[in-house]
């Protein structure tokens, strides 16, 4: 039995987060499915606020996802995910916290919003962040290098990608896919679902888990239809 175990859902980026870096560091774990539906008796005894990931490492408990994932680094330290020069590692956290706090939310409006008005307000916010981290991000921090810092990934790799995987559903039932002038994005992405560690959650979950048709199938109850414009 390993000392990880990880609690987890199969539709939910958040814990796509950590089960990559689990996989990218080569750790030992358990993975425990959680239906977020119909959550098992005395789920928040590990996970407080009932949301997944939520990690235990032997006796410790660990939530939130961005949180689990340094905590992840720094106990096994083999490959670092986090830059060690300080202006580095907070511009890394910088990053993590706009794909929390901007990309996501904006993302999730989109999605699941049955407001015209709102989901047009989002394509322009999502659109902003694209041009943002395609100028901001991956244009001064990767140089010539696949991933956000270069030649090494990291956890800021790892934070946004989940919704860029998704986004095949947002294309399907908003009509938004990544601008084809979004280059380095469309790079960066491609970079990423040719990592190792990207192909082996979905050979975890039948083969199909990283497919458009997955994820449009699994987020057809949370996109509800497209209003007609007055």
């Amino acid at each position: 039995m390993a000392d990880i175990k990880i609690y987890s859902a199969v539709v939910c980026p958040y814990a796509h987060r950590t089960r990559l870096v689990l996989q990218e560091k080569g750790i030992d774990f358990d993975l425990i499915e959680i239906d977020l539906q119909n959550k098992p008796e005395g789920f928040t005894k590990v996970s407080p606020y009932g949301k997944v990931p939520a990690i235990t490492h032997g006796e410790n408990r660990v939530w939130e996802s961005a949180v689990i994932n340094e905590y992840l680094d720094e106990v096994f330290p083999n490959p670092p995910l986090l830059p060690t020069n300080p202006i580095a590692k907070a511009q890394a956290r910088i990053w993590i916290d706009f794909a929390n706090t901007r990309l996501v939310p904006a993302f999730s409006t989109l999605l699941r919003s049955p407001d015209f008005q709102k989901q047009e307000e989002a394509k322009q916010e999502l659109y902003k962040h694209l041009e943002f981290i395609e100028n901001e991000g991956l244009g001064k921090l990767s140089e010539d290098g696949p991933y956000w810092f270069g030649e090494s990934i990291s956890l800021v790799d790892f934070t946004f990608f989940p919704w860029f995987e998704r986004w095949g559903a947002l294309k399907h039932y908003r009509g938004f896919g990544i601008p084809a002038e979004f280059t380095r994005v469309k790079q960066w992405k491609h970079a990423l679902k040719e990592r190792e560690s990207v192909k082996a959650i979905a050979s975890l979950a039948g083969g199909n888990a990283h497919s458009k048709e997955f994820y449009i199938e699994r987020y057809a109850k949370f996109a509800a239809p497209v209003p007609v414009a007055a």
